[in-house]
């Protein structure tokens, strides 16, 4: 398969070019990714100032790789408007630094690349691997990767669908399985007050709100072992309240 690969860990992110060294083997690939860390920017877009497109060459990579100076989503516009001379069959944003579970899907780059090549029309994936104590299991992620390419047969490469991909940071014999799921719960950041003076107080992110999880969700599958699985849309009509918001009115 002819495949785009984009991030939003940077373009020397681990997860991306552990990906692509794989890929290559098998597929023909091309790399689009921020020219530095550019996680949790959602769909953001560049408007108001040029894009830099440059051409990177990245050791162990013989695929054709660029840094753009934009978001994950710009990566994909900028790879689907200029840099490619034909059509790509999928487009996959990873591999993540860091799990995209629940309502982070949200906030993430990572999965907002995959719906901006589903805007586009094209299938994507997007695939993140958990971190623990500072470190990932690419190879996980990578394993779950090309067992999704082998089972991406006509229906989803014709099916214009996104799908998100976590797996968990443990060995490989500890996987219990694949869980088909929804999205998690939201679990809520929480902020310190690192420093507070005059009129001006200092915030950082200091963890989360609660982490128990609901059952039947991605993230409460992942926790207990299992690779997930979920299926998403970026349209967000409420389909089922058209009607009575019309009465509404």
């Amino acid at each position: 398969m002819r495949l785009l690969l984009v991030n939003d860990d940077g373009i020397n992110g681990e997860g991306i070019l552990t990906l692509a060294r794989e890929l290559e083997k098998e597929h023909d690939i091309i790399i689009v990714a921020p020219e530095d860390q550019r996680s949790a920017t959602s769909h953001s877009i560049t408007l108001r100032q040029p894009i830099i497109v440059r051409r990177v060459h990245i050791k162990d990579i013989k695929s054709k790789s660029y840094s753009i100076s934009g978001s994950p989503a710009d990566c994909v516009r900028v790879a689907l408007d200029k840099i490619l001379d034909e059509p790509v069959d999928m487009v996959i944003s990873g591999i993540n630094m860091g799990l995209n579970l629940g309502m982070d899907v949200l906030y993430s780059g990572t999965v907002s690349a995959a719906i901006e090549a589903n805007i586009y029309d094209i299938p994507s994936l997007a695939i993140s691997a958990e971190l623990k104590d500072d470190k990932c299991n690419f190879d996980i992620a990578v394993k779950y990767v090309k067992w999704f390419l082998d089972k991406a047969n006509h229906r989803f490469l014709n099916s214009k669908t996104v799908i998100n991909i976590n797996t968990p940071c443990i060995g490989e014999d500890e996987i219990k399985g694949i869980k088909v799921c929804r999205i998690g719960e939201g679990i809520y950041d929480y902020y310190f007050v690192e420093d507070e003076k005059d009129e001006e107080m200092s915030l950082i992110i200091s963890g989360r709100r609660r982490n128990e999880s609901e059952k039947d969700t991605d993230r409460y599958y992942l926790k207990e072992g299992y690779v997930t699985i979920t299926p998403l849309q970026y349209d967000f009509t409420n389909f089922k309240l058209i009607e009575e918001v019309k009465s509404w009115l």
